[in-house]
C-alpha cells in the first residue's frame, strides 16, 4: 500500500518516457526547455500546495505513502508535478508531429474566452472558498493571457482532451476510487463540494492550469534557447 501514490506517478510517466526516444521525432531533445519550464511551474504549485497542506485545506493519507517528506509534502506529491507535466508535454509534442500546422478555430478561441470569463465570475462568487477561488482565478487570468498573446490553442486543448480520461483514472484513485480510503483528502469547506465520482470539480481546472502553464513555458523556453543557439 505504501507505494500506491508512487506507482501512480510512475505509471503516468512510463509510456511517454519510453516513447521519448522515437527516432523520427525524439522528445528527449526537448528535455532542456521542458525541465526549465517544469521547474518554474512546479515551484509555483509546490508553494501553493505546501501552504494549503499546512492550513489543512487538503492532506495526504500516510498509508499510501513511502514516508519521505519535504516540508509538509510527501515526495510522491512533488514527483506528481514532474510526471504529469512530462506526459502532457510529450502528448503536445506528439500531436505537433502527427497533425502539423493546425490552427485553432474561431469557435475554440471564443470558447476559451468565454471559459476564462466564466471562471473569473465563479472565483468572485466563491471568494470564501480558497481552493475554488484561487484555482478559477489563476486559470481564468491565464486563459485570458493566452487569448491576448494570440497563442495557437489547438494543440493545448487537444492535448488536454487526450489526457483527460487518464486524469480521471489516476486522480480518481488518488481521491479514493477503488481504495478503502483516499490518498489525497480535501476539506470541503474550501471547495464547492461537487464531485465527479470521487474527484472535486476544481481538480479538473487545477490540472488544466498545471498543463497549460507547462506547455506555454515549454514553448517559450524552447524558442528562447533556439534563438540563442
Amino acid at each position: 500500500m505504501q507505494y500506491t501514490y508512487l506507482l501512480i506517478d510512475l505509471g503516468c510517466l512510463l509510456i511517454p518516457f519510453l516513447c521519448s526516444f522515437y527516432k523520427k521525432h525524439p522528445f528527449y531533445k526537448e528535455w532542456k526547455p521542458f525541465f526549465i519550464s517544469c521547474i518554474v511551474v512546479a515551484t509555483f504549485f509546490l508553494v501553493w500546495d505546501e501552504i494549503f497542506t499546512k492550513l489543512g485545506f487538503w492532506g495526504f493519507n500516510p498509508d499510501y505513502l513511502t514516508g519521505v517528506y519535504v516540508g509538509h509534502l510527501p515526495i510522491e506529491e512533488i514527483l506528481f508535478f514532474i510526471c504529469i507535466p512530462y506526459a502532457c508535454s510529450f502528448t503536445f509534442f506528439a500531436f505537433q508531429y502527427l497533425l502539423k500546422n493546425k490552427q485553432h478555430s474561431i469557435r475554440l478561441k471564443k470558447t476559451n474566452y468565454i471559459l476564462a470569463l466564466f471562471l473569473l465570475g465563479l472565483s468572485i462568487l466563491n471568494y470564501n472558498r480558497w481552493y475554488t477561488f484561487l484555482t478559477f482565478l489563476f486559470l481564468g487570468i491565464f486563459l485570458l493571457y493566452l487569448h491576448a498573446k494570440k497563442i495557437n490553442l489547438f494543440y493545448y486543448y487537444l492535448a488536454f482532451a487526450t489526457i483527460l480520461p487518464f486524469f480521471f483514472i489516476s486522480n480518481g484513485i488518488l481521491t479514493g476510487s477503488f481504495l478503502k480510503a483516499p490518498i489525497v483528502w480535501y476539506n470541503n469547506t474550501e471547495n464547492l463540494g461537487i464531485r465527479m465520482f470521487t474527484i472535486p470539480v476544481e481538480d479538473t481546472f487545477y490540472g488544466m492550469l498545471l498543463i497549460f502553464s507547462n506547455l506555454y513555458l515549454h514553448q517559450y523556453f524552447k524558442q528562447k534557447l533556439n534563438a540563442e543557439s
